[in-house]
């Protein structure tokens, strides 16, 4: 993600007032950003129903998740360059038009190839857009309102997850899974009107070089891993599907980490990773996307798979932990606003263990009930933290190089989801290999899953504990120098 330059920054309006304007081209942003994330979270509901009709296992249909957001996360930290050389505008009518072409794709799909194909032009769009809302908000918003509008723009985003499983139950139960694109699309119709009719330059374009041999390397550096990730329940580790493609990703990453070290104008400035605040930071966040992709990615599976629930019923089961989620947002913003950091991130973290471990001695027998009131659990620490992470780890960095930071924030969100998703669709493939059924096979690799993430999420919070026992300013403090 792109933040302004250091200008447009300074030239952010002094008083507390939010204009129209801002706010009409902050939503026509946010609807974009709700379409990916609603897409994504409908069509974990829809992925029993498209492995019977394509004949696709369980490790290959999780594919309509990881591939899509591989692909933002190969975009997003293009996007300074992006930035640099496009209008904002311009930028924000080609990631609808992608989009809506990659929306077309899926809905005509007739095999499952064609549906992935849909899935990486709709990664397109994403990942030029994605940035946008959040730059809207630190380039436009006054700083004593940031950490409220981060929480806005968080709950823009959190209602998507809140419905969408709901939303995928219902289309595929009375209209075919084909109807999850199909109404989209005016959505993002509405999304570009508005932000046609909003959206301002507010910095000076500039020449950049575009480095293909950057993005290269994170091309190889993703895909390699995830693919490594995802092939581990099929393949022998040592194989070239595995260990080689793990390999490769290696080797990659750190290529790229020497030439963005090297370089004067690098696509990724990696040495804000020099502030061990902020790169603390970075780490939470990587390990929060893990835990809520991954988890998105097992609760509809094991309440078809196990408790023979439809697709509708899995959505409305975690239909109301998800509005939890996605109202706690932007009063997560509201506390750091007037009591800081600590407050939220050291409670909504402690929240999320806590469901997490339940989910993991009860995995073996979990009731749609018990789902519900464990999931309404964690999503109030989800939301209680999610947006304060990003808002804090930024407010560690000078306005020079929060551009950097931010499309580190971003760069690891896409990334992080696709490993939580791969990682889990292999452990739960892992435990329906050789079980006498694959209800059981489910719950088996379930609890696997809820394991590996309540290890994830214990990190996460000792990662947060040890930065927030370091002083620092609050998020609105910090922003304004």
């Amino acid at each position: 993600m792109n933040t302004p330059s250091t200008q447009g920054a300074q030239s952010a309006p002094s008083s507390d007032r939010i204009s129209p304007k801002v706010i009409c081209a902050f939503i026509s942003a946010g609807l974009l950003s709700f379409s990916g994330v609603i897409v994504e979270t409908a069509t974990n509901v829809t992925f029993p129903t498209l492995m019977n009709e394509f004949g696709v296992s369980t490790e290959r249909v999780q594919w309509m998740t990881t591939i899509y957001l591989l692909v933002v996360s190969i975009m997003v930290p293009l996007s300074a360059s992006f930035k640099a050389r496009f209008r904002s505008k311009s930028l924000f009518i080609a990631a609808n038009l992608f989009f809506i072409v990659g929306l077309i794709l899926d809905i005509a799909a007739q095999n499952f190839p064609m549906l992935l194909a849909g899935r990486v032009v709709q990664g397109l769009g994403t990942g030029i857009a994605l940035p946008l809302m959040f730059n809207i908000i630190l380039e436009q918003v006054p700083a004593r309102k940031i950490g409220t509008m981060m929480g806005m723009g968080t709950l823009i985003t959190a209602i998507a997850p809140a419905i969408g499983p709901t939303f995928g139950g219902l289309v595929v139960t009375s209209m075919g899974w084909r109807y999850v694109f199909v109404f989209i699309l005016p959505i993002l119709v509405i999304s570009l009107i508005m932000g046609v009719l909003s959206i301002e330059q507010k910095s000076e374009l500039r020449k950049v070089h575009f480095d293909l041999l950057s993005l290269v390397f994170i091309a190889l550096t993703f895909g390699g891993l995830i693919y490594g990730f995802s092939s581990m329940t099929t393949r022998s580790f040592l194989s070239l599907h595995v260990a080689g493609a793990m390999l490769v990703g290696v080797v990659a990453c750190v290529c790229f980490v020497m030439r963005q070290l090297k370089s004067s104008n690098p696509i990724l400035d990696l040495r804000t990773l020099s502030n061990l605040n902020f790169a603390g930071f970075i780490l939470t966040f990587f390990l929060v996307q893990i835990a809520s992709l991954g988890l998105s990615f097992i609760l509809p599976n094991y309440m078809q798979l196990v408790n023979g629930s439809s697709a509708l019923t899995s959505g409305l089961i975690v239909l109301p932990g998800a509005l939890l989620g996605a109202a706690f947002a932007p009063l997560g913003g509201r506390i750091l606003d007037t009591l800081g950091p600590k407050p939220p991130l050291m409670t909504g973290p402690a929240l999320t263990i806590v469901s997490m471990v339940l989910f993991f001695v009860f995995g073996k027998n979990l009731g749609n009930g018990g789902i519900c009131a464990l999931y309404l659990l964690y999503m109030a620490g989800m939301g209680m933290s999610y947006g304060n992470i990003m808002t804090t780890g930024l407010s560690q960095l000078s306005r020079q190089m929060q551009s950097h930071g931010n499309a580190l924030f971003n760069t690891v969100q896409q990334f992080a989801g696709a490993v939580g998703t791969s990682v889990c669709a292999a452990l739960v493939a892992a435990g329906q290999a050789g079980a006498s059924s694959k209800a059981v096979g489910t719950a088996n690799g379930s609890t696997l899953a809820f394991g590996v993430l309540v290890v994830v999420l214990v990190i996460e919070y000792l990662t947060i504990i040890k930065v927030l026992l370091k002083p620092f300013p609050a998020a609105g403090d910090a922003l304004e120098n």
